[in-house]
């Protein structure tokens, strides 16, 4: 019998023709799904809070513009997207930081910097974007992956339980633009190794020695799901976890 030959299938790059804008794109999980979404054929606009590091990304990705600014300033994200072509394909926002930390001990400036930040930055986001958005668009959010709330992650575990709700929500109120949640478990970033510190190695030898996956959560995982959620035109209004099977291990 003679063996046969197979070429590979040729396939399309999801993102051709498009533009993405990255709120929080100079680093970890808006980086990595930057260079995916310009791998896929997009237009790439990125914004960071710090200049350098943001011009940097913007030039590592080929990037056809970027912005550095405060996202959480509504009059500065406003004046960013009133600067924006019409016709955006997709946002998505991954800027802010998790707050950590017993919630008693918590000044009320910090509380209410890390209870409402992420939340008013997903609508303030969606206000200024519907304009701006094709109809047929997307906006992508990042939270923290939503689960049993413990001592010093109370902040966190109530942004992240709050979030699919107003996801729906958004999606509900903006159709036929779509809107999805991606909460993620512990993904491998510079922010999680400045968290963590010097416990970062000790970390992720735990993960992989737990993980049904056998491996640590990288940015690029999370990049492909962003990805997925852009190009799947039938995906709305829902939360999507990606943790590695973290939750399956759980004691």
């Amino acid at each position: 019998m003679t063996a046969t030959a197979t070429t590979p299938a040729h396939r399309d790059p999801e993102l051709l023709g498009q533009t993405v804008v990255v709120i929080g794109g100079s680093s970890g999980i808006g980086l990595a799904t930057a260079r995916r979404a310009r791998a896929e054929g997009a237009d790439v606009i990125l914004t960071g809070l710090h200049a350098e590091s943001t011009q940097r990304a913007a030039t590592d990705v080929g990037a056809v513009s970027f912005a550095a600014f405060d996202a959480t300033g509504r009059a500065e994200l406003a004046r960013f997207f009133s600067g924006l072509p019409k016709g955006i394909d997709h946002v998505m926002v991954t800027a802010g930081a998790p707050e950590y930390g017993r919630l008693l001990d918590t000044t009320f400036d910090d509380l209410r910097h890390a209870l409402s930040d992420r939340l008013l930055l997903a609508i303030e986001t969606a206000r200024n974007a519907v304009d701006t958005l094709r109809p047929d668009g997307s906006m992508v959010l990042i939270s923290a992956e939503a689960g049993e709330p413990s001592v010093g992650s109370g902040c966190v575990a109530t942004v992240a339980a709050a979030l699919p709700v107003l996801t729906a929500s958004l999606a509900l109120e903006l159709a036929p633009l779509r809107v999805n949640l991606i909460g993620a478990g512990f993904v491998d970033t510079p922010l999680s190794a400045s968290l963590l510190g010097s416990d970062i190695e000790k970390r992720r030898d735990q993960l992989r020695s737990t993980l049904p996956i056998g491996r640590v959560v990288e940015p690029d995982d999370v990049a492909a799901l962003a990805i997925h959620l852009m190009s799947n035109t039938a995906l709305t209004g829902a939360t999507y976890q990606i943790d590695g099977g973290q939750p399956l291990v759980r004691a």
